[in-house]
């Protein structure tokens, strides 16, 4: 019973900690929760949660509320970053989700249905899921967890064991179903970035449909990789077919990074040089080098 004992004081402690740097986000639509980034008042939410034609408040721990305005918002991760007075609450450090194992025990902490700082526990469920946004785009990537995640949780930390933000709570399937998802940490940390210094994220355009997919055993084994991203179809007149590429290719990396996900692709193609992009990629067995030109994505 002491095992049990100990591991319900340090979940206690935990959670105690980390919903220091957990607000709530309120407007005229509805509300949501968000994690304190920095000392300077910025903060991490859902773009769903964040956008709204009316004033934005922050409810911090303690009942304060302040006002705060939307500093940017990237739809196709979901993910926006708001800004409060400096001086708030203690912000919150992100992780490397990539080092996530299914299984794996997670806090998701949030405001649901209006009741400030709920915790629920949970596991690690899947990674790499996808899942259709009601906009006609597709958030891939996420991670999937059984810990609780309702209306209000949207925009809060999904935590691991040493109270490190490894996912931003963004959508459930129904209600007490026991699935919820998170955008990726990591995924977060350069999405959040960009929209601080630009408020917004541009994405060059390449004209490629495609997806990220699990690797099998041996093909992983000969690529190092366990994950790649396949190429379902080429755009005519694109910098991707201007540049070689041809559906069914399977893109391994780009500019000597590994790719996984979309997402893996994006940012290298936002943070990275803006002109060319050196491209590595398996074609019936062999491995071959295709460089291309991306060009600014038609407003």
């Amino acid at each position: 019973m002491s095992l049990l004992a100990d591991l319900s004081r340090e979940l206690a402690t935990l959670a105690a900690t980390a919903a220091r740097g957990v607000v709530g986000l309120e407007h005229a639509r509805g509300q949501g929760s968000g994690v304190v980034l920095s000392a300077d008042g910025y903060v991490l939410t859902n773009a769903h949660v964040a956008r709204s034609t009316g004033p934005l408040r922050v409810r911090l721990p303690g009942a304060a509320v302040s006002r705060a305005e939307l500093v940017g918002a990237d739809d196709r991760t979901d993910l926006a970053v708001v800004r409060m007075p400096a001086g708030g609450p203690p912000p919150l450090e992100l992780a490397d989700s990539r080092r996530l194992q299914v299984g794996q025990l997670v806090m998701a902490i949030g405001n649901p249905l209006g009741f400030d700082r709920s915790v629920s526990l949970g596991v690690v469920s899947a990674l790499f899921r996808e899942l259709p946004t009601g906009q006609g785009g597709v958030l891939e990537g996420l991670i999937q967890t059984d810990a609780a995640v309702n209306p209000g949780h949207s925009g809060g930390p999904l935590l691991d064991m040493d109270g490190r933000v490894v996912g931003i709570n963004t959508a459930m399937i129904a209600p007490g179903r026991g699935i919820g998802f998170a955008v990726p940490a990591h995924t977060a940390s350069w999405v959040a970035a960009v929209l601080i210094q630009h408020g917004e994220v541009r994405r060059p355009y390449l004209g490629i449909f495609a997806h990220g997919e699990d690797l099998e055993p041996g093909l992983a084994r000969e690529t190092g990789q366990g994950r790649a991203i396949r190429v379902v179809r080429v755009e005519a007149d694109t910098p991707a077919a201007t540049g070689g590429l041809t559906g069914g290719d399977l893109l391994l990396a780009a500019n000597a990074t590994p790719v996984a996900t979309l997402d893996d692709l994006a940012r290298v193609l936002v943070l990275g040089r803006p002109d060319a992009l050196d491209v590595d990629v398996l074609r019936s067995g062999a491995r071959q080098r295709f460089v291309l030109h991306p060009r600014a994505r038609a407003a």
